[in-house]
């Protein structure tokens, strides 16, 4: 019978978030995860915006109010949303380079029976998701 693992872990000051998570994703063979919670704050901020192309790098003191996506060994998708001192909100997708301030709570949710892999789709221009399904191997 399949079950699901949930890890929990703590991230800190001077941590590189995407860089931390695909670490820890790596070293616990994680073949298929989800973000359930991640609350914190970091320093600086390295996001793509939606135009896939542009790169911004906020460096100002920003709570994390959101992060979600898929990890696996293989592929890491992950989108963050940031709230301002003055709680305006700012997103998009996580890059390396988002250092963390005090502190940050991580919450994953390790699927079984499913993998996530990654493959270049010609019509995006990205390595997208592949999933496949079956039980861990042994």
């Amino acid at each position: 019978m399949s079950h699901m693992r949930t890890h929990c872990f703590r991230m800190r000051r001077g941590d590189d978030l995407r860089q931390s998570l695909e670490r820890y994703v790596r070293e616990q063979h994680i073949r298929a995860a989800v973000v359930l919670s991640a609350v914190g704050c970091v320093s600086r901020a390295v996001i793509r915006d939606a135009s896939g192309v542009t790169v911004h790098t906020l460096e100002e003191h920003l709570e994390i109010v959101s992060l979600m996506g898929t990890l696996s060994e293989e592929r890491t998708h992950l989108h963050i949303a940031l709230s301002r001192e003055d709680l305006s909100t700012v997103g998009g997708h996580l890059k390396d380079g988002c250092i963390v301030n005090t502190t940050a709570e991580v919450v994953l949710l390790e699927l079984s029976g499913v993998a996530f892999g990654a493959d270049y789709d010609p019509e995006t221009g990205y390595d997208e998701l592949v999933i496949s399904h079956g039980e861990e191997p042994k």
